[in-house]
């Protein structure tokens, strides 16, 4: 399936791109969340007549993420869970969690933004986590995790 991207995907392309994706990516991911359309003439011709006011919409986005960003660099975070005396956790701290703990500290983060590359935190310890506000937009946040008896 040819498709035409309306934003930036990842190890897919740019805005404007015309990528072809296999059937399923793009009629059940792609086209509903708005990232693209298929590659019509019609539609090839209405985004050429978009292009300004997309590419406008996308700076908007990444400007946004950036004084997100600004804000969030550098944050610490200090989450209780139930520990054991030898320092693992009962349970695990998820992405849940950390949005959870970022959005009652006044910060938008959804819990799709948070990476944990380790999988969930399940030790006590200072552990250093990704947030993705936007694809051009990483931050690092430590996650302090203290254990409770």
């Amino acid at each position: 399936m040819q498709i035409i991207l309306l934003e930036k995907v990842v190890n897919l392309g740019s805005l404007g791109d015309v990528v072809k994706v296999k059937d399923g990516y793009g009629r059940n991911f792609l086209i509903p969340q708005g990232k693209a359309k298929r590659a019509t003439e019609a539609n090839k011709a209405e985004f050429a007549a978009r292009r300004v006011e997309l590419e406008k919409q996308q700076a908007e986005i990444l400007v946004s993420a950036q004084a997100r960003g600004e804000k969030l660099a550098g944050f610490v975070l200090q989450v209780t869970q139930k520990a054991g005396v030898d320092g693992r956790l009962f349970g695990s701290v998820t992405t849940g969690d950390i949005a959870e703990g970022l959005t009652a500290k006044g910060f938008e983060v959804a819990k799709a933004e948070v990476r944990l590359p380790d999988g969930p935190l399940k030790i006590v310890g200072d552990h250093a986590v990704s947030i993705a506000l936007h694809h051009d937009v990483v931050v690092d946040v430590t996650i302090t995790v203290i254990g409770e008896a």
